[in-house]
């Protein structure tokens, strides 16, 4: 089979596992709390520079459907910080007319967070220039799973048959349908792992870690993982 590359040096989607946070507080003395606070103070100026330099997509990882199982206390100030983005912060993407979705099992967040999300969504959806996609409550492989379960529902239902299930069937089913594939993910921190992150729209995402913590993590930094995305020849094996 021909490979052939494809010419790109602005990805279109950038998916980002923000990590580090607590390590970043732990080095400088401080409580894990102040390197949850500073990792969400610096959500807003990386996406506006990935807006600014033509990217129209960027999803980030900001807490997994694992993270409920760190100490209650993390637990909750993470809780809160995501109540005063929310509630407050996240204004500011709208005034600027930013498409805001989130993606994640919803189940076990309070009524008024799940209201204020889906809120947020029904009064962003008609922007088309940027789209932020915030990752809350979410594991690949649990999205996975219920892909899977609306799918044998459908089929139970007669409304296809076994042999009319693709890629395109699997798209629809997960919550990330509707959002193309990216096609870079940055990790922070230094780990070289995904996470249980975006495994079925990753098949083909060029990755790029980098050992700068996540409230560190600045314009520049993205710059240079843009600039080592367009340095890549992507291959794609046929697909296109």
């Amino acid at each position: 089979m021909v490979e052939t590359a494809q010419e790109q040096t602005v990805p279109k989607h950038i998916a980002i596992i923000m990590d580090g946070n607590g390590r970043w507080a732990q080095e400088k003395g401080l409580p894990r709390t102040a390197g949850h606070k500073a990792g969400g103070e610096n959500i807003r100026p990386v996406l506006e520079h990935a807006k600014a330099r033509g990217v129209k997509y960027v999803t980030l990882f900001a807490f997994s459907a694992e993270n409920w199982n760190r100490p209650k206390p993390e637990v909750k100030y993470l809780l809160d910080l995501f109540r005063k983005y929310l509630f407050g912060d996240i204004k500011e993407l709208q005034k600027e007319k930013v498409r805001v979705s989130f993606i994640g099992s919803r189940e076990k967040f309070s009524s008024d967070l799940v209201e204020r999300m889906r809120e947020i969504e029904r009064e962003t959806e008609q922007y088309d220039d940027f789209h932020v996609v915030l990752a809350l409550s979410y594991g690949g492989r649990q999205d996975l799973i219920e892909a899977v379960k609306r799918i044998a529902l459908d089929i139970r239902e007669h409304k296809y048959l076994i042999s009319a299930i693709d890629e395109e069937k699997i798209n629809d089913s997960l919550s990330t349908h509707g959002i193309p594939y990216p096609d870079l993910v940055i990790r922070t921190s230094g780990e070289q792992r995904i996470s249980n992150f975006l495994l079925w729209e990753m098949a083909y995402a060029e990755l790029y870690f980098t050992p700068i913590y996540w409230p560190d993590f600045n314009e520049q930094d993205l710059d240079i993982a843009i600039e080592a995305f367009g340095r890549r020849n992507r291959r794609f094996g046929g697909l296109k």
